[in-house]
């Protein structure tokens, strides 16, 4: 895919190139003191909406550092590149880069419709956004990356009970300036810049972007020589003023926009050969798995525009700080893709690779979402044994939606149209209390109201596929809503056993609001999900070894869940349905290690457990529309319905690893060193849907990256790798016609230059 942003950026990363400029550092991304460069330091975090040290925050928090960034989401990578690198976070999406599902602690949603409700919430410069459109954001000029697990609906906006990604971007005034440039593999371009400081005493600006492109790399082998498909070109900006009229009061407004244009996510027929959860070739079993090559017949592309704008202002009245959050955001995403994953079908001349049934091309579209959200809080101001907060919360979305199916793959006129309007709107109530003891016991409570209504109308006008298919015509608009009101409540202590030694215990109840699925182009009935609830216990020990050279933190889990929704995605009904489990379990823990032992060696390690299971005898889901072996029992014998209880939840691997080792060393006679940074995250089986089978499976994933260069002070000049073995894995399927599946990201080498300043 080549295009004039595309050949912009490459004319920018030749300048840059010529120009000698190197990579930055993510500024202030709470790393280290200054005073303690051969250790771990102290880690600042606002797990809890204000200025924290992490080894005393009693909360599960684990944080990504600068070079972590600089290295995951270089090489043109997406947020999912995120997933895996702390301990119990998964991100996965069959949309590519426009919609991400995050899982914490096994916790989340496999759902593909582009209402769907997630427990995992992200918070973006303290809003929360809420539709996964908007959650893929792209990551760039961070000041910082938290991930907290378990409920957090205390102090963070809505259905969190699985826990938050937060990013805190760079403010105005603050953090280093910087340019930098990759290129690699396939043509892979990107380029990032952080560009602002103080125009005067009063007025601070930043303005930062990104560029991100990758030319077509994967050949389409029936429609002659030639790579059609996964490449892209995305550009993003964010622009912040700050004004600071008085010393008490500041303001900041933000505007940040976001162009995607690049095709959808491939998607591979009968990539599992049944019986097996082995990738294999375009000739079936026995030939070898080739990731640049895919056999397809349908129209494939997706666009997709964000536009944001907000303003958070503080005041400082002594005693007490307000702090008002506004924010806009408006998305429209186009999204078309070969379904079926192959060529032809059953009814064709020619088909493959594998037996296609029948062919399937659908479009979804996204023509208008609008979130609006308001938070205004007060805080008490620090200096004393007992701080507190408390502020209201509202939040309003509008979202259309159309779905399209398709004749023939390469109709641009629909067979059928299903068209949805979601209209939602939720306000909270909050407060959170702390008192600390003179012998350092801390101790704190949350709670909050959060009251929610959703209402969805949803047809199918138009419907002129035959009628030996079963759908029977255009649907008259449905509608249903829905609402609860429900308090949401935390107790939490920290106890100092030690001057680095900090145990914590933490009770939590979470709740995610109903949710309402109106996907009408394959079916006549709106499903329904009630709330669920969610109780956490967790307690671990927080501390700092070896005189201040090692970090270490490990926690445990267990956490309850009622009426937990679920989504039985297509299967051998084709039609996705909501449903609750009466009960899910989850237990486990994570331990977290950071250590610098000595100046030019730093080494990282993360490691989870998470167990999970559905418990409700009356849980049935239907079957496998593909050829799949499913290991649950059927209801009764042929009728294609499994009981799911006693099963994992869908995409949570029971172990996750994470690891990174940062060498350097200074050459003499000069400012500058050689360094290299090597980092690796691996987790295990996951099973892709609610049954269990022998293919919707994959047993586990690997992958590593290696950097090496050289740094001053200003420039940097480096070599990269990611993925650096290969490693190939299914990361979801598509339950449909056939085996598809989704598989991992390849291997990209590059090289990237940039200059701070």
């Amino acid at each position: 895919m080549q295009s004039p942003s595309r050949l912009f950026a490459s004319a920018a990363l030749i300048a840059i190139s010529v120009a000698g400029i190197a990579a930055p550092a993510y500024a202030q991304d709470a790393d280290t003191t200054a005073e303690d460069e051969t250790g771990v330091g102290t880690i600042i975090v606002t797990a809890q909406r204000r200025e924290e040290n992490l080894q005393e925050v009693p909360v599960s928090v684990g944080t990504l550092d600068a070079e972590a960034l600089q290295v995951a989401t270089g090489a043109g990578a997406d947020i999912r590149a995120l997933s895996g690198r702390v301990p119990s976070l998964n991100i996965e999406s069959s949309f590519g880069r426009t919609f991400p599902r995050f899982y914490i602690r096994g916790l989340g949603n496999t759902d593909f419709d582009l209402n769907a409700s997630q427990p995992v919430s992200l918070v973006y410069d303290d809003v929360v956004l809420e539709n996964p459109v908007l959650k893929g954001f792209p990551v760039f000029d961070l000041d910082r990356v938290e991930v907290l697990r378990g409920p957090q609906g205390t102090l963070f906006g809505r259905n969190t009970p699985a826990g938050i990604v937060k990013f805190d971007t760079v403010k105005p005034g603050r953090g280093e300036n910087y340019v930098r440039g990759s290129y690699g593999t396939y043509d892979t371009i990107n380029l990032e810049a952080g560009i602002g400081g103080q125009l005067s005493d009063l007025v601070a600006v930043r303005v930062s972007g990104l560029y991100q492109g990758r030319s077509d790399w994967v050949d389409n082998i029936d429609n002659g020589p030639g790579d059609d498909l996964e490449g892209f070109d995305e550009f993003a900006v964010r622009g912040q003023i700050e004004f600071v009229p008085t010393d008490a009061l500041s303001i900041r407004v933000v505007g940040q926009y976001r162009d995607l244009d690049g095709t959808a996510r491939v998607f591979r027929a009968n990539a599992f050969a049944t019986g097996s959860n082995d990738l294999v070739g375009l000739g079936g079993p026995g030939t070898e798995f080739e990731r640049d090559k895919v056999r397809a017949d349908g129209l494939n592309f997706q666009t997709l525009e964000n536009t944001n704008i907000g303003a958070t202002i503080e005041y400082d009245a002594g005693a007490v700080t307000i702090t008002s959050v506004t924010s806009y955001w408006n998305a429209n995403l186009y999204s078309r893709g070969d379904i079926d994953g192959g060529f032809g079908n059953a009814f064709a001349p020619e088909m493959g690779p594998g037996f296609i049934p029948f062919s399937a091309q659908s479009q979804d579209n996204v023509p208008s979402l609008d979130q609006f959200t308001q938070e205004l809080r007060i805080a008490s101001n620090g200096g004393s044994p007992l701080g507190w907060q408390a502020g209201v919360f509202y939040f309003d979305e509008a979202l259309d939606i159309e779905s399209f199916d398709f004749g023939t793959p390469t109709d641009t006129t629909p067979a059928a149209v299903a068209v949805q309007r979601q209209d939602s709107e939720a306000w909270g109530v909050f407060g959170s209390i702390f008192y600390e003891f003179d012998n350092g016991l801390r101790l704190q409570a949350g709670l909050r109201y959060n009251n929610d209504e959703r209402t969805l109308t949803a047809s199918r006008p138009v419907d002129t596929r035959p009628g030996f298919l079963g759908f029977g015509g255009p649907v008259a608009p449905v509608s249903a809503s829905v609402d609860d009101d429900v308090l949401t409540w935390d107790l939490a202590a920290t106890v100092p056993a030690g001057e680095d030694v900090n145990f914590y215990a933490r009770v939590a109840r979470g709740y995610r609001a109903p949710s309402i699925q109106g996907r009408l182009v394959f079916g006549r009935d709106l499903s329904i999900a009630d709330s669920e609830t969610t109780m956490s216990y967790e307690a671990g020990v927080k501390t700092i070894l070896a005189g201040g050279a090692v970090r270490f933190n490990l926690g445990g889990f267990y956490y309850n869940t009622n009426d937990l929704q679920l989504t039985a995605v297509g299967g051998a009904n084709n039609f996705t349905t909501l449903l609750n489990a009466d009960e899910v379990e989850g237990y486990g823990f994570e331990a977290e290690l950071q250590a610098r032992p000595m100046e030019g060696i730093e080494l990282s390690a993360g490691l989870s457990y998470n167990d999970t299971q559905i418990n409700d005898p009356a849980a049935f889901v239907a079957g496998c529309g593909a050829p799949c072996t499913v290991l649950d029992p059927e209801r009764t014998p042929g009728s294609g319905i499994y009981s799911i209880d006693g099963n994992s939840l869908p995409q949570a691997p029971k172990w996750t690893a994470n690891w990174s080792l940062g060498l350097s060393e200074p050459i003499p006679g000069t400012s500058g060193e050689i360094y290299a940074y090597t980092d690796w995250a691996y987790r295990s089986k996951v099973q892709f849907f609610l049954y269990e089978s022998v293919e919707f499976s994959d047993d586990s994933m690997l992958e590593g990256g290696l950097r090496i260069g050289y740094r001053t002070d200003r420039y940097d000049v480096a070599g990269f790798v990611r993925n650096i073995t290969n490693d190939v894995s299914a990361v979801s399927g598509i339950d449909f016609n056939n085996l598809t599946a989704m598989v991992n990201e390849p291997r990209i080498w590059g090289v990237e230059v940039g200059i701070t300043f």
